[in-house]
């Protein structure tokens, strides 16, 4: 009996260090654990380097989209080239424009004739001292005489060309000042510049008459400013036609 009891309970009795072991929850290996964490550490640091990348590249693309001063730049190009199209120099004509128009202002025809006025004032100016110059080079009475008359006739035609300049000068109720061209104006300029040209077609000849070894020299110095002369009066010849193109008219 005494075996029995002993027996049973030998059979029932659990051994203490199973117990323990099956009683508790089974756990990863902190190996596992790591490779994990590693895995997310670099898929965000993946995610970050995409992020950036796109970021990136919609900076790039909206810096590259044309700013208002590049747009406007290309507004003053397109129509400086299209009033020196009518003219016998186009080329000097929009290189030169385009040279002192620092401010994109020349964007229509009125400005753009204004401007080819300017370039043949400063022409002038540079060169109304030339002949004094010449007269205190040589000792020919007959070409100091002619060179004499070409001071004074480039005096007159500077005057003329100032004079034109000026009378497109128009004050605003808010003290700014603006150009402006009217129907009005037109023959007063024509008038003008022509005048200024023929002044220096005066002098050139004047020295060819005197057999001045000086004209050589006064013809390519009054190259340049002929040239701009004669574009103001091409472009003064089609204002109408070039308004009417940019939609605008004669005040």
């Amino acid at each position: 009996m005494e075996e029995s009891i002993n027996f049973v309970n030998g059979y029932g009795k659990v051994n203490p260090s199973d117990d323990e072991t099956t009683s508790l929850p089974a756990q990863s290996p902190p190996s596992n654990r790591r490779k994990s964490i590693a895995v997310i550490v670099s898929l965000l640091f993946f995610v970050a380097i995409v992020a950036a990348t796109i970021g990136a590249t919609v900076v790039h693309h909206r810096r590259s989209k044309p700013s208002e001063s590049q747009s406007s730049s290309v507004k003053t190009t397109d129509s400086i080239k299209a009033v020196c199209a009518v003219t016998p120099h186009p080329e000097s004509c929009f290189t030169e424009i385009s040279s002192i128009d620092s401010d994109n202002n020349a964007v229509d025809p009125e400005i753009i004739f204004n401007l080819t006025l300017r370039l043949a004032v400063n022409e002038l100016s540079n060169i109304s001292s030339l002949p004094k110059t010449l007269i205190s080079r040589s000792n020919d009475l007959r070409t100091g005489s002619a060179l004499r008359d070409c001071a004074t006739l480039f005096d007159d035609a500077l005057s003329q060309l100032r004079q034109s300049v000026e009378s497109m000068r128009v004050g605003t109720p808010a003290g700014e000042e603006k150009v402006v061209l009217t129907e009005g104006k037109l023959g007063d300029l024509k008038t003008w510049i022509s005048a200024a040209m023929t002044d220096q077609e005066t002098c050139v000849d004047g020295l060819e008459e005197m057999g001045s070894t000086a004209v050589d020299e006064v013809k390519m110095r009054v190259q340049r400013s002929n040239e701009y002369m004669s574009n103001s009066l091409a472009i003064l010849a089609n204002i109408e036609t070039l308004l009417d193109k940019f939609g605008l008219h004669l005040h």
